[in-house]
């Protein structure tokens, strides 16, 4: 496993051709150098003054979570979609638009948390708390945009979907330009 990564590092190929290093030293090289790279990554994106609130992407819950939001949203939003509606009218509409709102809305803010831990770091590592902020802000304008539009919109979040593609009726007295 390793002599194949060994072959695609030039310097360490450089190396191994030159009998300058074993390919055993090669091995242990890569292991300690991927496992000090793991450490300094861990450490330099971990912030330490962001509040874990705020942090929508720390722990093992947190990518479990996102990752079964992720399946929900794969699943659940198409087949939303596509049952017609006098299926769905009613408060089967408006409750399925209002978990979707939520799963939307917690799906890109934990995302975001994901981006803004791997690269706000890279630009200033102060920016993290105003950039997770950002994230929370963005997440529940998105949560109470989506809602408002799933219960109080004619249609919920399918009709606003659909009404994308529906072309626009022209009123009778309207100017046309």
């Amino acid at each position: 496993m390793f002599s194949r990564f060994v072959q695609s590092s030039s310097l360490l190929r450089q190396a191994t051709a030159n009998n300058s290093i074993s390919s055993s030293n090669a091995t242990s090289f890569i292991r300690s150098t991927s496992s000090t790279r793991r450490a300094l990554s861990v450490n330099s994106t971990t912030p330490k003054s962001s509040s874990p609130l705020l942090a929508g992407d720390a722990g093992k819950k947190a990518t479990h979570l996102h990752h079964r939001m992720t399946t929900f949203l794969a699943f659940a939003t198409p087949l939303y979609l596509f049952t017609p509606s006098s299926y769905t009218d009613g408060m089967l509409d408006k409750s399925f638009g209002v978990l979707v709102a939520t799963a939307i809305s917690a799906h890109s803010w934990i995302g975001l948390n994901y981006v803004a831990t791997d690269y706000v770091p890279k630009i200033s590592k102060a920016l993290i708390g105003p950039a997770r902020v950002f994230n929370l802000v963005l997440g529940v304008v998105t949560f109470v945009g989506l809602s408002k539009i799933a219960l109080n919109d004619e249609g919920g979040v399918k009709g606003t979907v659909a009404g994308l593609w529906r072309p626009v009726v022209a009123v009778e007295g309207e100017k046309k330009e």
